[in-house]
């Protein structure tokens, strides 16, 4: 059998205890090839078909692995400066997400507990229940908001932890 017919994929099923090709033939022929509308064009990367291998990965499928020559994260994680960026977005994110929460359930907690003041009447059939629910929306936004603007910063700091990287390794 030539390279060409062992590179072609045998379609199998089993029928009566006996495998067969998907046309029909016996096993040991070549099949036919499959009708157009069933044949599979999708490329097989990294397959034992593959005319050229992968040598390696695009970044974003690297695994920690193939990943530890370009970043010794031991250094990375001591460096003052990366300390001070996981600190800051921390405390952002911790400080943002607990005044979020208590803001979000401030509103089923007054209801349930100052119905009346809650009931108030603010502009025509609205009352101030109303405007706390929709007054969420527009906290969500700022919040959103402000965490762009910060992370404008955290971006900096970032370059900042980048930058030192490259001196320690000697400028690369």
């Amino acid at each position: 059998m030539g390279a060409a017919a062992r590179l072609r994929i045998v379609y199998t099923t089993v029928h009566r205890d006996r495998v067969m090709n998907r046309d029909g033939s016996p096993p040991d022929q070549v099949p036919s090839e499959p009708p157009e509308e069933e044949r599979d064009l999708t490329p097989v990367v990294g397959g034992w078909t593959d005319v050229a291998p992968l040598a390696a990965h695009p970044a974003h499928e690297r695994t920690a692995d193939e990943d530890a020559p370009l970043a010794d994260w031991d250094r990375v994680a001591a460096m003052p400066a990366f300390r001070r960026l996981i600190a800051r977005k921390v405390r952002f994110v911790s400080a943002a997400t607990v005044f979020y929460v208590v803001y979000y359930f401030a509103l089923p907690v007054s209801v349930g507990y100052f119905p009346r003041f809650m009931d108030r009447r603010v502009i025509g059939p609205v009352n101030l229940a109303y405007l706390f629910a929709l007054s969420q929306f527009f906290m969500a936004w700022l919040l959103a908001f402000v965490y762009v603007r910060v992370a404008a910063r955290f971006d900096g700091m970032s370059r900042e932890v980048l930058a030192e990287l490259d001196v320690q390794r000697g400028g690369r």
